[in-house]
């Protein structure tokens, strides 16, 4: 019976959206408990992280070999492990940019970007350097199900990011955590640019093609593995969504993590 459910689609999309969630409420739990803790407990906190990024590779490496329902909710997992452990070294202020301070208000165009990326450039190596970890332990692979998942977080990160810097009518900066406070400055909110329906078509796309994949394949495990990627790519484009539509996504979070003794900015009620 138990195999059976792991064979079902709608299990595996529940699967992938309480890993999201999870993941992103450990992962914020973490960066607020540091807040709260001395000069060292971000650097701490990322460096206690390795073992789990070092899980992820593992998992990635073993569950490549054959395709099967197992694996592929393994190699899910084992991807947002890694990514956990890169989300976490940004937030944490850990690897982000040699750039430090604050945007001049008065900077726009090029210089303004160019800024942008100097505040953020070592996270961005990372990304590209992680992506060509996954691609180096993933491929040539029974399971490529794994480095789709990370592909869709890679892509769906960069674009929130050129989002946030282009304009969108809202910004929640309740999560940003000290280290990165600096980063405000580099948001800009205001009416979408051409940046927002580029993302969100792309996101959608990607999404009905591998919801047509999900419906056309007979393999039980493949099914599986288009079903995950379908539920992360709508995911993917339901954040995006949350950047212009006045919902109170912050709430999914809130509650379960500790309380601050400053106050954080945010749009949300």
């Amino acid at each position: 019976m138990t195999e059976g459910w792991i064979n079902e689609p709608w299990m595996a999309a529940v699967f992938a959206i309480f890993a999201w969630w999870f993941s992103t409420g450990a992962i914020l739990f973490v960066v607020r408990r540091s807040d709260a803790g001395d000069r060292t407990a971000h650097g701490r906190s990322v460096v206690l992280g390795v073992p789990f990024l070092a899980l992820g590779i593992a998992g990635l490496i073993v569950t490549s070999g054959e395709l099967t329902a197992v694996n592929i909710y393994l190699s899910f997992a084992s991807v947002l492990l890694v990514w956990g452990w890169v989300e976490l070294a940004f937030l944490a202020g850990v690897i982000t940019g040699p750039e430090r301070g604050e945007c001049p208000p008065l900077l726009t165009g090029w210089a303004r970007f160019v800024r942008a990326w100097t505040a953020m450039s070592h996270h961005e190596i990372l990304l590209l350097l992680t992506l060509f970890a996954v691609m180096v332990v993933s491929h040539p692979a029974e399971n490529p199900f794994g480095l789709y998942a990370y592909l869709i977080l890679f892509f769906a990160r960069i674009s929130a990011k050129l989002n946030l810097f282009f304009g969108v009518p809202r910004i929640n900066t309740e999560f940003l955590p000290h280290p990165l406070q600096h980063l405000k400055s580099y948001f800009r909110q205001g009416p979408i640019s051409i940046a927002f329906p580029i993302s969100v078509t792309i996101l959608s796309v990607a999404t009905l093609s591998f919801a047509a994949h999900l419906i056309s394949v007979n393999d039980p495990a493949t099914t599986i593995g288009f079903a995950l990627l379908t539920t992360l790519a709508g995911l993917a484009a339901l954040e995006h969504w949350l950047m212009v539509v006045p919902l109170p996504d912050a709430k999914l979070w809130r509650w379960m993590l500790p309380a601050t003794t400053t106050h954080q900015e945010g749009t949300d009620p």
